[in-house]
């Protein structure tokens, strides 16, 4: 006899599908706020930068460019927040993740937009996933602690 079987109309509740859920997303100000951060920072670094910042769907929200930035780094900057967005850790923690894995780490430098070096964060707000910034121009670490520097000047680590 079938589990589901025993299931009538009595001792069933069927409930109707749930069609939303609330999400929080950063703000424009917030987002400006951090990209101007950033910058800042670069400039104490001697560096320049490009640097994005995404909602938690990876959607740009702000973006900077520094003068004679690399005009490459603009898409990397955008991709470092999306993908940080999208995972929710930052972008320098791919190597762990990956570990020796060589079909996953050749997969995925084989996804658009999928970037598996240091320079995007996470934004988290109150235990939710806001969004993500990245940061592209310096080195991984330099770009990384730019990123930081935003995170910062929202009141986030």
């Amino acid at each position: 006899m079938h589990r589901l079987s025993s299931l009538t109309p009595t001792n069933l509740l069927v409930m109707p599908p749930t069609l939303s859920i609330s999400s929080c997303v950063i703000t424009a100000s917030a987002a400006s706020l951090a990209c101007q951060a950033a910058v800042e920072h670069a400039e104490t670094l001697g560096i320049r930068i490009n640097v994005a910042v995404t909602d938690a769907s990876g959607t740009l929200a702000a973006f900077l460019r520094m003068p004679n930035a690399f005009l490459h780094s603009m898409d990397i900057a955008i991709d470092k927040a999306y993908t940080a967005a999208s995972f929710g850790f930052p972008t320098s923690k791919w190597a762990e993740v990956i570990g020796d894995d060589e079909m996953l780490r050749i997969g995925l430098n084989q996804r658009p937009r999928m970037v598996l070096f240091g320079g995007g964060l996470p934004i988290v707000a109150d235990a939710q996933r806001i969004g993500g910034i990245g940061v592209s121009g310096g080195s991984a670490e330099q770009d990384e602690a730019c990123a930081r520097a935003g995170l910062n000047a929202l009141g986030l680590n």
